[in-house]
């Protein structure tokens, strides 16, 4: 499996397909930047049954770019206070149509900026 092929794609595509833990038969299309070569997510629901709440009970999971899934494991990143700048202008610049504008100002708040996981693509198979 290649890193920088799903570097690449979530890069070029807005939505990108999750799976939280093992017990979820589908995925959900999320919002994910790539920062300094690494892959970002930020929760936007907040939700008690959320995709962020399973990756802290279980750091397993999956993405899907295009046809290709990867497995990930999800982190909570110790440079966080370091990468938040960045990550906040990724979003904004990625997610800049008209559409999406008043909900990338919202993901760099601080309820969502705390939400913050990184994905690690595991290069066992």
């Amino acid at each position: 499996m290649n890193k920088n092929k799903a570097l690449d794609y979530i890069r070029t595509h807005n939505l990108i397909g999750i799976k939280a833990g093992s017990e979820r038969p589908e995925f959900l299309e999320i919002w994910m930047v790539v920062t300094q070569n690494r892959i970002f997510a930020r929760s936007w629901g907040l939700a008690e049954k959320s995709w962020y709440n399973t990756f802290l009970e279980c750091s397993e999971g999956q993405i899907k770019c295009g046809n290709t899934i990867y497995n990930i494991n999800a982190i909570i990143p110790e440079d966080l206070n370091q990468l938040t700048d960045d990550i906040n202008q990724t979003y904004l610049t990625k997610y800049n149509s008209e559409h999406n504008r008043k909900y990338a100002i919202g993901i760099i708040e601080d309820q969502h900026i705390v939400k913050t996981m990184e994905f690690i693509i595991s290069e066992a198979k």
